[in-house]
């Protein structure tokens, strides 16, 4: 739903800085980036600086995550059309959660989302379904009723462990062939998502809406 690219580049390069390592560019980070903070600090800070890397990541992303982040063309008049037509909404992200509510609270998203779950509120990342299960556990909705929407071919995997159908959406890390290779359905961006859910027949009439993470 938003770019954060460049608030993460530069945390990460803070880090490495304070090891005397070359900076990264904005792209390499780019296609490491989904998998969770620890695997990002192992691969580019070193696996024997975890723990102090993603110190020093923090530290430095929370003075500038805000600021650095922007929402993807489109998405914005899709949330506000799921919004308005009924659809109960749920954010399972890989960034922690006490980072993502901040960033939904400034784009005026955050009474949208009924749960916002992330490895800080349930012990681990992705593919890991924990957090994807406890957006289902407050949305209340039903596995055929609910459909997880993602970005790359991890949150294909997330969603099936889940026992969740899942869409992906272009913008994110992934190429279109990793997409395709996901075996699930791509859709162009996230603004092609009301029209999609629309063609399956959702918003189903009362009682009961569908939900979507």
């Amino acid at each position: 739903m938003v770019d954060s690219y460049a608030a993460i580049a530069e945390a990460l390069n803070h880090a490495r800085a304070h090891y005397t390592l070359a900076p990264l560019s904005r792209s390499a980070v780019r296609s490491a980036v989904g998998h969770g903070l620890e695997q990002l600090i192992a691969r580019w800070v070193g696996e024997d600086r975890i723990d102090a890397g993603v110190r020093l990541f923090r530290e430095h992303y929370g003075r500038v995550f805000a600021a650095s982040t922007e929402a993807l063309p489109g998405v914005d008049g899709a949330l506000r059309t799921l919004d308005r037509a009924g659809y109960r909404l749920a954010l399972a992200s890989n960034k922690p959660a006490r980072f993502s509510r901040p960033i939904l609270r400034q784009f005026d998203w955050e009474t949208m989302f009924v749960a916002v779950e992330g490895p800080d509120t349930v012990g681990t990342t992705k593919p890991d379904p924990a957090m994807l299960r406890a957006c289902l556990a407050t949305l209340g909705t039903p596995l055929d009723r609910t459909r997880y929407i993602g970005d790359m071919p991890l949150d294909a995997e997330s969603g099936r462990r889940a026992g969740l159908e899942v869409i992906l959406v272009r913008g994110g890390s992934a190429s279109d062939v990793e997409l395709r290779d996901a075996g699930t359905p791509v859709l162009p961006g996230f603004e092609a998502l009301p029209a999609y859910l629309s063609d399956l027949g959702w918003p189903a009439p009362e009682p009961g809406h569908p939900g979507f993470d």
